[in-house]
């Protein structure tokens, strides 16, 4: 096929990416859980200290965002069930693109056994956990239970597009985008990348025939999708990348292809290979801060490739490693237990993982790290901007995502370069540096600044 001149590229259907998350690991100690029990608010919202940054602890009373506003999550799934997202989870709109596969192409194991009788979950379920994380940080509601989300009283879709090991097809992908254009979402948010490219380059010297058809084809491919959500009115957002990589002048890339695993190689690259769909044309994509404020360590940036900023974790950030430093959002029962972070009876067995019993059944929260968990702060964000100026029509409220994006950089917090301005990052006898370029209202580190959800919910249009 690829020997076709209207044939732009030829990729297989299968998996071909990974979850931009982050998992914490060896985390510090944390206060006794039922001192928190005991404040005003959620009783979890002392542990946000990422809604305080942006605001979103005081835009919940103003602006919680309406029931007519739509968010798509295109991840591994939500639980739609855990009690912190249910309120406000549309199982109706909701669909799962992704037949699990429990083995790759060398016969190794990729998500496992099938739960389900045709290896299709249902639309409640999320088997890996990322999406759950990302959909709670959106929208857990002012329930009295656990956490509240950047947007309180929007409404989530699951439009599920990646497998239970964190791999995402190209396939489901572009039907998940489309479907949300279809059913009239108002912003959806991209935690991931489309891969097993980390980079996609049209024409790499180093790859084969084959393999430079499959990068077109990503590229070619996920960016009509995405043109055609956003021609329909999808605000479309996506995590920058872990990387910790400049991406306005990448060098080498020694991750791809990566699936199946094992067939990664070394190759030297430049600006014309770019992460999909953080670099494609339309997307507003988030780099990650910790709680300083600082430019996570791992998160990747770029003058061109940055447009915001927003809270995402950094466990480095401080003295030492501390699980608090990440991001605090739901998380399901049956993850945390197939994956041993609860024991028997339900109790954590590390300061990564947070139970809430308050109100008699007990709900399960995880500290996670990444740009994964930045771009939902900007999704809910971009939400109470749509349910503020939003006109109504197709059974919900639109607005442009021209309109959108130029609400999200408007009512952002511009924040400048360090000083020096190449950061040295010096952490567990490692030290990274990363040059930040450009002026105050738009640089590769913060973009055109942090998210604000407060001027969001305040300012004038």
């Amino acid at each position: 096929m690829g020997d076709d001149p209207s044939v732009v590229g030829v990729t297989p259907d299968r998996s071909i990416g990974r979850t931009a998350g982050r998992f914490i690991t060896n985390p510090a100690a944390l206060p006794d859980e039922q001192a928190f029990t005991k404040r005003k608010g959620e009783p979890l919202a002392p542990r946000q200290w990422d809604m305080r940054m942006i605001g979103a602890d005081r835009a919940n009373a103003k602006v919680p965002g309406s029931k007519k506003v739509l968010v798509g999550v295109i991840d591994t799934g939500v639980d739609g069930k855990h009690p912190d997202i249910a309120p406000n989870f549309n199982r109706e709109l909701s669909r799962n693109f992704v037949t699990d596969r429990p083995k790759d192409d060398y016969g190794e194991t990729l998500d496992g056994p099938c739960e389900a009788r045709d290896c299709k979950d249902p639309v409640d379920v999320d088997d890996d956990g990322h999406g759950t994380h990302v959909a709670s940080t959106i929208a857990s509601p002012i329930n009295g239970i656990g956490i509240a989300g950047v947007a309180p009283g929007v409404q989530i879709v699951n439009i599920r597009a990646g497998q239970d090991s964190g791999f995402f097809f190209l396939k489901p992908s572009m039907d998940a985008l489309t479907y949300a254009a279809d059913i009239g979402v108002d912003v959806v948010n991209m935690s991931y990348y489309v891969d097993p490219w980390l980079f996609n380059c049209r024409a790499n010297k180093s790859d084969t025939k084959k393999q430079q058809l499959e990068q077109r084809a990503i590229i070619t491919g996920m960016q009509r999708a995405l043109d055609y959500a956003r021609e329909r009115g999808v605000t479309l957002i996506s995590a920058l990348g872990n990387g910790s990589t400049d991406l306005g002048k990448p060098k080498i890339d020694r991750q791809s292809p990566g699936y199946p695993k094992g067939d990664e190689k070394t190759r030297t690259i430049d600006n014309s290979c770019i992460n999909v769909p953080a670099e494609s044309k339309g997307v507003i994509s988030v780099s990650a801060l910790g709680p300083s404020g600082r430019k996570a360590a791992y998160s990747d940036y770029g003058v061109e490739q940055t447009d915001l900023s927003a809270p995402g974790g950094d466990v480095l950030d401080g003295q030492g490693i501390n699980a608090t430093r990440g991001i605090l959002a739901a998380a399901p029962e049956h993850v945390l237990r197939a994956t041993g972070r609860i024991d028997r009876d339900g109790k954590p067995k590390g300061a990564d993982v947070v139970r809430d019993c308050t109100r008699g059944t007990c709900s399960y929260y995880q500290y996670l790290e990444g740009t994964s968990m930045a771009a939902p702060h900007a999704t809910g964000v971009a939400a109470i901007l749509i349910s503020r100026f939003g006109k109504p029509g197709k059974g919900g409220l639109e607005l442009a995502p021209d309109t959108v994006q130029e609400l999200l950089y408007k009512t952002a917090t511009p924040k400048a370069c360090p000083t020096p301005r190449e950061y040295s990052y010096d952490s567990l006898g490692q030290t990274q540096k990363h040059l930040c370029e450009g002026g105050t209202s738009d640089n590769g580190f913060y973009g055109h600044g942090v998210v604000n959800a407060w001027k969001a919910a305040t300012a004038e249009p």
